[in-house]
């Protein structure tokens, strides 16, 4: 049987999924995009309490909908199921993730950076915006102006002296960009057109968001980039659930799926079918994408594990739920009267309040968060008005003792209408409440695994409660400004989350120690393997997470193309890697072209051409076999002298420290060429440069030539910039001199190292100005470590491990051997 092949397979249609399958079919490459969940057009998403019913998700029981529930220890969680994914049912906020809250918090106290910086994503924070049609709510506009809550939460906000804001939200109040917001207007469509081919319109304020917009209003994923994917040719399948993945003997890679029968059996009427022995298809690719969301990637993962030998023992770790936290105010009064807060009018979340984090420069503040308001569809004020019992129970017994009485008395009133409004009530519990979400930097240390073939979460609140506990004292607050009771999420007593963002379980870090991928999504040791969700998260966004996940995923796409379009290097001409002028670091390849509908133009973000971002390893040419490793080394320095060994010993000296992935992208060249030179990635830790610091540009030259026969040296320079924007430049030197080979430990493991001011490039440090010198040096068990890093990807890899390690040894035995003349 002929297996279909295809450029790319996306896994999941969320924003992840949607964004690659996008960004991939544009530049011309064959996409198929598997969704295991059905289609949403508009005026499509269930209402009637039968199609609620229905609207959940376990193809087991026969049930196909949106709303997949999750319950684990520690947590609940609710995410989706759907043409769209979560933007299906999320509350349509696009906020970018902080500049400053890119880390997260050590053991020690301290804080680690994530491997991609704000300034990574910023251009791609810009395009995902754009394509979304991200603005704020209008509350200035006269047909938006009526929102209590969102008045309400401006006031809490400026008594308590906290930051609020209108957030960008990815919702349409007006009928085309440039026009003036209105209620339920036609909205006109792209050039690109809607994979629905149903008509949308304007926000009409129904509080709906959450459970599917049959407006057309909410910018979801279907309205915007899965439209575009499918215009530029991506096959987007729906009921298509992903079983299984490997990887291909011949390179790239098989998934197994089956296609679900969600249509009710025609005469039974008990609806679709429940799924069982379901034929499972098989399509290949050169590339697969998972964006099937924290729970589903990982899923795929664990349950693939063995396929995968040497996969990161990382999967599984840092799974947390971004912090989130659901409360309520109750019976809000001002001076005696309700005071309307009306949660059901207006988009689910219109505005949030922003607490400070002790990183943003607030000592004691403790970790970074946000409350929004929340809101739900009008009809569930009926769900609502019951649970204000004592009220119900008074307007009971008035309205019967009015019966009783009037059934005596001479000339009843025979009018019911004022007494049965009466008995309803004035709907003052619906009208005077509002949910409060909380989300912010919680602690990434859940565990997702596998017990009996089933996904399981192992979390607690537990290690999270300074942040809950800030989050609940803020929003008692809020409730006492407003003049509201306060009421925790009933799961609150047994500390328990519900919470809509589940992320990590497949981390991005710099090795495959401490991530599953890199920063740009590549599986280590499995090129052309990609994670495009939450699961690849190493730590809480803190903000909503939909706006991050979908700029790394257009950052990866990004980077998948321009690895396509660089030139193959022939040899004939000069040597182009890192350490030459247009080495790592700047544009070693030359700007990259793509297509925008058709019309070339170069790469996006000025990323185009360059080795950016810590982690990121450039996809081999053909032929072309990469090898890396990870190294760290700790030690001291002192400020004001420029010889190491006394910057080693003064009681002046404060420790300094760095973790380097080291890369050659051409194995064979990298063994040929006399300076042997590498491109260095990752960060330099200096308390007097402002803590951890993330090295800009890098080399590393191994056993180059030192100037007699029997003498090599390691070199290394990394570029960096302090805390205060000022360049440095980090050079230091390992000396392996002829010796006997006792010697070959403390040489190879000493590094002297001087801090330059100024980014200097080699040959200019006479000239420079020497901030600080000092000694480093790897650790036994670190250089044990180091050993479990090496990998190589391309063709050959196991021949090109050997041939490096003959290099070495060689390089050891010139220097070191025996004198045989």
């Amino acid at each position: 049987m002929t297996t279909e092949h295809v450029d790319a397979v996306v896994v999941g249609s969320g924003f992840g999924g949607s964004v690659a399958a996008y960004r991939l079919a544009e530049a011309g490459r064959s996409v198929v995009l598997l969704e295991r969940g059905q289609k949403y057009a508009p005026g499509s998403f269930p209402r009637s309490p039968a199609e609620l019913g229905r609207a959940f998700w376990d193809p087991a029981e026969g049930l196909y909908g949106m709303f997949d529930v999750w319950s684990f220890k520690g947590c609940d969680s609710v995410v989706s199921s759907g043409l769209g994914g979560g933007s299906l049912i999320y509350a349509n906020v696009l906020l970018r993730k902080d500049e400053r809250w890119f880390v997260n918090d050590t053991m020690d106290g301290g804080y680690e950076p994530w491997p991609v910086s704000r300034a990574d994503l910023d251009p791609h924070y810009d395009q995902v915006e754009k394509m979304m049609g991200a603005t704020p709510y209008p509350l200035d506009q006269a047909a938006y102006a009526d929102t209590p809550k969102t008045h309400a939460m401006q006031d809490a906000a400026a008594e308590l002296g906290l930051h609020w804001a209108l957030p960008p939200l990815a919702v349409s109040f007006a009928p085309e960009a440039g026009a003036a917001p209105g209620l339920n207007l036609p909205i006109a469509e792209p050039a690109y057109g809607n994979l629905h081919g149903k008509p949308r319109r304007t926000c009409r304020l129904c509080g709906e968001c959450d459970i599917g917009c049959n407006d057309g209003a909410k910018n979801s994923l279907d309205h915007n980039y899965l439209s575009a994917a499918k215009f530029h040719g991506a096959d987007l399948r729906t009921s298509c659930d992903v079983k299984a993945i490997r990887p291909r003997p011949t390179g790239g890679y098989e998934v197994d799926y089956v296609t679900y029968e969600t249509t009710p059996v025609e005469g039974d009427g008990r609806g679709p079918r429940k799924a069982r022995d379901l034929p499972v298809r098989t399509i290949t690719c050169d590339r697969l994408i998972l964006g099937a969301g924290t729970y589903g990637t990982t899923y795929l993962l664990l349950k693939s594990a063995r396929d995968f030998p040497g996969l990161s023992p990382a999967l599984g770790s840092r799974f947390c739920g971004n912090g989130d936290l659901l409360t309520f105010l109750l019976r809000s009064r001002d001076r005696d009267r309700v005071r309307p807060l009306d949660a059901s009018r207006g988009p689910v979340i219109t505005s949030a309040i922003r607490l400070p984090d002790e990183l943003d420069g607030h000592p004691g503040a403790g970790r970074g968060a946000y409350i929004e308001d929340g809101g739900y569809p009008a009809f569930v004020d009926w769900i609502i008005q019951p649970f204000d019992l004592g009220d119900q129970i008074d307007r009971a017994v008035k309205f019967l003792w009015g019966r009783f009485t009037e059934f005596f008395s001479g000339a009843p009133d025979t009018n019911l209408s004022k007494e049965i409004a009466d008995l309803i009530g004035d709907g003052a519990l619906a009208v005077s409440s509002l949910p409060l979400l909380g989300m912010g930097r919680d602690t990434p240390d859940g565990r997702l695994s596998l017990k009996d073939g089933r996904l399981t979460a192992d979390w607690t609140s537990e290690t999270s409660t300074a942040h809950f506990e800030r989050l609940r004292s803020t929003m008692q607050g809020i409730a006492d400004v407003l003049g509201a009771d306060y009421a925790d999420n009933p799961m609150w007593f047994r500390k328990r989350v519900i919470t809509v963002h589940p992320l990590g379980g497949a981390p991005m870090g710099r090795d495959p120690l401490e991530g599953v991928c890199n920063a740009f999504g590549e599986v280590f040791g499995f090129p052309g393997l990609y994670i495009a969700d939450g699961a690849a998260m190493p730590g809480p966004v803190g903000p909503n997470p939909s706006l991050t996940i979908a700029a790394l995923a257009d950052r990866m796409a990004t980077r998948i193309l321009e690895g396509e379009s660089r030139p193959v290097d022939t040899g004939a001409g000069p040597a182009r890697g890192a350490g030459s002028p247009d080495g790592a670091g700047g544009k070693a390849y030359g700007p990259s072209e793509g297509t925008r509908g058709g019309v070339p133009v170069q790469g996006r973000g000025g990323e185009s051409g360059t080795l950016a971002g810590a982690g990121g390893t450039p996809p081999e040419g053909p032929g072309r076999t990469s090898l890396s490793f990870t190294e760290e080394m700790k030690g001291f320095v002192t400020y004001g002298t420029s010889d190491p060994r006394a910057g080693e010993l003064d009681d002046r000296r404060e420790r300094f420290s760095f973790r380097l992935t080291i890369t050659a992208d051409d194995v064979h060249r990298f063994l040929e060429e006399p300076e042997h030179t590498a491109r260095a990635e990752g960060w330099v830790d200096a308390p007097g440069h402002g803590g951890r610091r993330p090295v800009q540009r890098g080399w590393f030259n191994l056993f180059a030539p030192g100037g007699a026969e029997d003498r090599r040296l390691m070199k290394y320079r990394l570029h960096f910039a302090d805390d205060q924007g000022r360049h440095r430049t980090l050079t230091g030197r390992k000396n392996v001199l002829h010796g006997p080979p006792t010697r070959i430990w403390p040489d190879t493991s000493t590094l002297y190292v001087r801090i330059l001011d100024g980014h200097v490039e080699e040959g200019g440090d006479e000239e420079a100005e020497v901030l600080a010198a000092g000694v480093l040096q790897i650790k036994l068990t670190d250089f044990a470590r180091q050993l479990t890093t090496f990998r190589t990807s391309g063709p050959g890899g196991p021949l090109a491990l050997v041939s490096f390690g003959r290099f070495f040894a060689g390089e050891l035995w010139e220097v070191y051997g025996p004198d045989l003349d």
